[in-house]
């Protein structure tokens, strides 16, 4: 069946797709629903809903990250997505803005070995799929204030997610987490992570999305994160920092 809802969200976005670029999320689609049979990746399967849901919202958060000129056209900016999961929002952004070098982190095996089946199934360069947990990989010199963007889609609250995510994040990269309803609660409480971390709120703007009512806060790295964090992997969602 030709995909036709998701093509005109992504004109309404000011994110235009090609046909090569349609037969890819067509493609996606059919891989994820395949693989869902195996592994759980996702409770939305109904094909328009998949368009709306998941690839439509991944396009909403770049079409807010173009309008706050975090990505630029063209540009090669270094991305992690994570607990990727499925692939969203990275994925999808990749496809839209294939310049993007992405690393999707997913510590779920199962959930990796999906996605780097699926990368190499849509042909989609630049893209490395690394199965460990983000407390880790945060304290690898490789990864370690290596990148200009973090994506996370419903991760984890935001005072633990900014331990998780700003140790990627170069001084002056940001990280991108779409929200609901609890935004601002989550925003409150965040103060302590966002200066032990070196972050400071950006942004916090409703999402364009053409599905479930978000915010989509937006964080820059101002200051190095100390050595310290992130702490030990589970610490950091058993006792978040205050």
């Amino acid at each position: 069946m030709p995909m036709e809802v998701l093509p005109r969200i992504a004109e309404a976005l000011g994110l235009p797709l090609s046909a090569s670029q349609v037969h890819q999320f067509e493609e996606y689609y059919r891989r994820l629903i395949a693989a869902n049979r195996r592994v759980s990746l996702t409770s939305v399967t109904d094909y328009e809903e998949v368009q709306t849901r998941h690839f439509g919202e991944s396009l909403a958060v770049g079409a807010a990250l173009y309008r706050a000129r975090v990505l630029r056209t063209g540009e090669s900016s270094a991305v992690v997505d994570l607990g990727a999961g499925a692939g969203f929002p990275g994925l999808p952004l990749k496809i839209a803005h294939p310049s993007l070098r992405l690393t999707l982190l997913e510590a779920t095996a199962k959930k990796a070995s999906f996605l780097n089946q699926l990368v190499a199934q849509l042909e989609l360069p630049d893209v490395a799929v690394i199965s460990e947990r983000a407390e880790t990989v945060a304290h690898d010199p490789a990864h370690r204030q290596r990148y200009d963007l973090v994506l996370a889609r419903a991760v984890a609250p935001l005072a633990v997610l900014l331990e998780l995510a700003l140790p990627f994040l170069r001084v002056g990269g940001h990280l991108a987490t779409p929200k609901g309803s609890r935004a601002p609660q989550e925003i409150a409480e965040a103060g302590p992570a966002l200066e032990i971390c070196g972050g400071r709120i950006l942004s916090a703007q409703p999402l364009p999305s053409p599905a479930l009512p978000l915010i989509l806060v937006l964080v820059e790295k101002v200051e190095p994160t100390p050595a310290a964090y992130p702490r030990r992997p589970g610490i950091p969602a058993k006792r978040p920092l205050r």
